[in-house]
Formats: structure tokens, C-alpha cells, sequence
């Protein structure tokens, strides 16, 4: 009998506790045992065939096996949160939602403290979030099915995709009484706006008082009018405009609006049933208030989102941002990553290839550049993730086949406030963090 890689993951180490016990319980009462291999670990155990009654010491001391392991599991996740819950006591945090998987499951979901304060509304476990900048990795692993299609290339010029940016210039001299334009070496590429290497600004001069209010089109067209900062591929400047150009790319080749092919595309699939630009009535009254320093910097004050145009619910007023503009929870937030610590694929479905997930994930900006990124991520030689805003955070560690989900809503902190997200890391990978792949 051979047992599948999850299946094996999941009860190897329980077997080689038990194994003495059945092997020679079963053997002493004349029961055939057959071998289980684990090819994950390439370890051979048995247990008994079935037709043959287990002897009914067995059960029992089963339980005494595993009611220690699971008093370990609920004390790791118990200490977890503990870990966590000092920051709210202080006010320093007003709470999170913090997730750990590997590639094939959820190991523990934890809320602690409050999602509003002021009606002591308590963290769940489904609390929304804006991810903000989160939302990258996402519309760039969306271009990259594209790229697995052949319908675009990274390599290609933007223009290529879209006219309006032939002909866009790069400031030579700028101060207060003049600008001074010429002609880049090379025009704007996919692989730059991917990588925050084109020299577009963060935002154009339209994108105010927030970011969500104009259709997609019109912000790209106004990025496409204003002149590059700098030459391609000379410096590292983190850019909305280009992951939006980007997203603006995905719906002229597709044919179809950008929500629409990430719902089509991505979530509808990947089971992501609360990611999205519009939360409904019953969304929005999951999401968590957003809070800043209180006066001199003490105790927590509620904010709103001041990038975003409020209602929320507001499809006529707001927009879709590639760039930043998703809703999500914890659980969709680590099927997307779980996807990609699968190489593009999961449940049987895949959704980008193994070459297109290396080009996300690793190094694409200059080596010459101090700053590492992939398309989309923040990219180390052993993890890849992002950050939003509000403070939000996932990071998955190739290396110890972590993910590792931190959901909070905060325009800054309090106190020690910022330190736990540290603290929830270093929690959690010393609890679960243990590499046995």
C-alpha cells in the first residue's frame, strides 16, 4: 500500500512512534501486517491488513499516543496568539489575523484582538483586509499567464501592447525653472513595469485625492503623458503606474476588463470567494477598522483608507488598481501563495507554468541595483512575498516550504507597535517553522 506525499507528510512522524507498538501488538496476535512505503521520506513501516481484528489494546494506545501531539499542536497555536496579544493590551496594535501553510494545507489560522475597538468587535478569523500592494503579485502572476500563451512577452516594449506610450521621453535636467526631455535609450518594457526598473512615477498628477477614482485606461493613458525619471533599467523605483500599466496590458490582450479576468482567471478557481476591489454590505461589515498613532503618539486612534474612494461598495465612483486596490482574507491570500509554492499548480489545476513562477519569483532587477525584485514580489534567494500599506504582509519561504500570512490594518503604530510582525514570524517558525521536506 502506498500512501500519497501529503497523506505521508501529515501521519509519518505519528507512525514512527506507533510502529513498535502495532508491529509486534499485531505480530503476537497472528496478524498479517503489510508494508506502507512513504516515498516522501523513503521510509518502509507496516500495519495490519484489514480483514484482521486489531487487537483492542491498540485503539487505546493510540489515544495515548496522540493526545500529547495534539496538546502540543493546540499549545503552539496557543502560543501563537500569546505571542501577539501584549501588543494589543498596550494599544499598540488593534488586532490580526495570522495564518501558516505549507504548499498543501493550512497548519493554523489565528485572530487576536479587535477588528473595532470602539464596539468590541472581536478579530475573526474571516476578517477582510485592503492587502493594498499585496494586490501586485497578483495582477503580475495574471500577465504572466498571458506570457505562458505567447500573447505577450516580456521582453517586448510597451508600446507594443499600447500606442499611447511611443514617443514618451525621459527627464535630462529638471529644477525649478526648467525640464529638459530626450529620448531614452530604449523604450519602457514589460519586463520593466514588472520590476519597478521603467522610470515611470509612483502615480500620475490625476491620481487625486485617491487612486481609485478614474477607469484604468484613463490613469495608464496619463502615465503614458508623463515623462520617465529616469533611463530604463538604471534605478529601482517602486511605481503604481507600472503594475497598473501592467494590468491595462492584461485587458487589451485578453479582450476583457482586468476584475474580469482575475475573477475568471484566478479567484473563481483558486477558491479566492472574498478577494476583490468592491466588497459587498456583507464584506465591508468584515473588514477591520484602520488605525493610526493616537495624540503624542500614545494609544490607537480609528483612520479610514485615504487612498480609496469611500463608499466602497461604489462600483460607478471607484475603479479597479492593479497596483493596490484588493480586498482579501488570510485564506485566500495563501491559496494564491500555495499555488505558487506548487510551481503554478494546485488541486490538479494549473494555472502558470514552472518557468513563469521562477520569473515571479526571483531576482529580475539589475544586478548592479541594491534592490532585489522579482515580477510582482519582493524576492530574496530563499523567500518571495509582499507587503500593503496598512502594514499587511505574506512571505513564503522556499526554503522551509512556509507560508506565512500577517493581516493587520494600521497607518503606522504606536509604542512597539510595528515589532509584531517580527515577533508573530519568529513565533511561528519556531513553532512550525521546523524543515522536513
Amino acid at each position: 500500500m502506498k500512501l500519497s506525499k501529503s497523506g505521508c507528510s501529515a501521519w509519518t512522524s505519528l507512525w514512527t512512534q506507533v510502529l513498535w507498538h502495532l508491529r509486534n501488538t499485531a505480530k503476537l496476535a497472528g496478524t498479517p501486517v503489510l508494508p506502507v512505503f512513504c516515498k516522501h521520506r523513503g521510509v518502509n513501516h507496516s500495519y495490519p491488513a484489514r480483514g484482521h481484528n486489531m487487537p483492542r489494546t491498540i485503539p487505546f494506545l493510540l489515544v495515548l499516543i496522540l493526545l500529547p501531539i495534539a496538546r502540543a499542536d493546540a499549545q503552539s497555536a496557543q502560543d501563537l496568539s500569546a505571542t501577539i496579544q501584549p501588543f494589543v493590551d498596550r494599544q499598540e496594535l488593534g488586532g490580526a489575523v495570522m495564518l501558516v501553510a505549507d504548499k498543501d494545507k493550512i497548519l493554523t489560522t489565528q485572530a487576536v484582538g479587535w477588528a473595532d475597538i470602539a464596539a468590541q468587535k472581536p478579530m475573526r478569523n474571516d476578517s477582510m483586509f485592503w492587502i493594498a500592494s499585496q494586490s501586485k503579485p497578483i495582477a503580475a502572476a495574471a500577465l504572466m499567464m498571458l506570457v505562458d500563451e505567447g500573447k505577450v512577452s516580456v521582453d517586448d516594449p510597451v508600446e507594443k501592447y499600447l500606442p499611447e506610450f511611443k514617443g514618451q521621453m525621459v527627464v535630462a535636467e529638471k529644477d525649478d525653472e526648467h525640464i529638459l526631455l530626450r529620448r531614452p535609450k530604449h523604450p519602457i518594457t514589460v519586463k520593466n513595469i514588472l520590476s519597478h526598473t521603467s522610470g515611470l512615477p509612483f502615480k500620475s498628477a490625476i491620481e487625486e485625492p485617491t487612486l481609485d477614482l478614474f477607469p484604468l485606461s484613463l490613469r495608464v493613458r496619463s502615465y503614458a503623458m508623463t515623462p520617465l525619471e529616469f533611463e530604463p533599467d538604471s534605478k529601482y523605483q517602486y511605481s503604481n503606474a507600472g503594475i497598473n500599466t501592467a494590468g491595462r496590458i492584461i485587458e487589451v490582450v485578453s479582450g476583457m476588463p482586468f476584475e474580469q479576468f482575475l475573477d475568471e482567471r484566478l479567484f473563481q478557481p483558486l477558491g479566492m470567494k472574498d478577494t476583490t476591489f468592491w466588497p459587498t454590505e456583507d464584506q465591508v461589515a468584515r473588514i477591520a477598522k484602520s488605525y493610526k498613532p493616537g495624540a503624542g503618539k500614545q494609544g490607537l486612534e480609528e483612520t479610514t483608507i485615504s487612498q480609496l474612494y469611500y463608499p466602497l461598495s461604489d462600483r460607478t465612483q471607484r475603479f479597479p488598481m492593479p497596483a493596490g486596490g484588493l480586498f482579501s482574507t488570510a485564506h485566500d491570500v495563501a491559496r494564491f501563495y500555495q499555488m505558487l509554492l506548487n510551481r503554478g499548480e494546485l488541486d490538479g489545476k494549473r494555472y502558470l507554468s514552472e518557468t513563469a513562477v521562477e520569473q515571479l519569483t526571483s531576482r529580475q532587477t539589475p544586478p548592479e541595483l541594491p534592490t532585489s525584485y522579482g515580477f510582482g514580489f519582493s524576492v530574496s534567494e530563499t523567500t518571495f512575498g509582499h507587503g500593503g500599506a496598512y502594514s499587511t504582509n505574506t512571505t513564503a519561504d522556499t526554503q522551509r516550504g512556509l507560508i506565512l500570512v500577517w493581516l493587520v490594518q494600521h497607518a503606522g503604530f504606536p509604542g512597539e507597535g510595528a515589532k509584531a510582525q517580527g515577533v508573530f514570524k519568529n513565533a511561528a517558525l519556531e513553532s512550525l517553522g521546523k524543515n522536513d521536506q
